[in-house]
């Protein structure tokens, strides 16, 4: 495995889990830069005024990111941890984008997208929407906590559906609920061997603690 994705709704984890993997594997790593984005606050008060410039923002960005950092090898770095794959531009996109705004967005999102490299295998960490308001509620960034339920369930849709729209990408979804990655060690290395000691097919492949 050469570049893995570790993906999920807001507060599932992702980047946790990517941090504790990057530096037990001595992987390289690559985290979203959400947090100096401007127009993320502004978005969160007023969705309606901010929401395209947020979203070309980040796809600005993450394309940038992702571009230089992938390509860059490492002599001594054998393996890529993400916390988010480009697609996650578009998902986000079309729960917060309509009409001529939306459709503008999508044809620059298609023409840089295939230019970017696919991951070996995508893990997508599930969570219920209850459990993902609790960590959002919980690690307390301010502009987060106008986040609704039904803007979570949203985004989970939406990744499902690039999910089953993507046939030819390996992707493991593992439910979380059961496990708590970050507190027990046991249940983080329950997590690692499942991600890196097991072979799968294209397609969805599932795994429940």
């Amino acid at each position: 495995m050469q570049y893995l994705v570790i993906e999920g709704n807001i507060g599932a984890g992702k980047t946790t889990l990517a941090n504790m993997l990057a530096h037990d594997l001595n992987a390289k790593l690559i985290l979203e830069r959400y947090a100096d984005n401007p127009f993320l606050p502004k978005f969160y008060n007023n969705p309606e005024r901010y929401s395209f410039p947020l979203e070309l923002s980040f796809l600005a960005e993450r394309y940038k990111q992702l571009n230089e950092d992938i390509r860059t090898g490492s002599l001594f770095q054998s393996l890529t941890i993400a916390d988010y794959f480009f697609m996650k531009s578009l998902i986000f996109a079309q729960n917060t984008l309509s009409g001529d705004e939306l459709q503008l967005y999508k044809q620059i999102f298609s023409i840089i997208y295939n230019t970017l490299p696919k991951p070996n295998l995508y893990v997508y960490l599930h969570l219920s929407t209850e459990k993902l308001l609790k960590n959002i509620k919980k690690r307390g960034r301010d502009y987060e906590q106008t986040i609704t339920a039904e803007y979570l369930d949203n985004l989970t849709q939406g990744y499902f559906d690039f999910i089953k729209q993507h046939p030819d990408y390996t992707f493991l979804i593992v439910d979380t609920s059961n496990i708590d990655f970050v507190n027990n060690y046991a249940d983080y290395q329950k997590l690692k061997n499942i991600i890196f000691d097991k072979r799968y097919n294209k397609g969805v492949n599932r795994i429940t603690f």
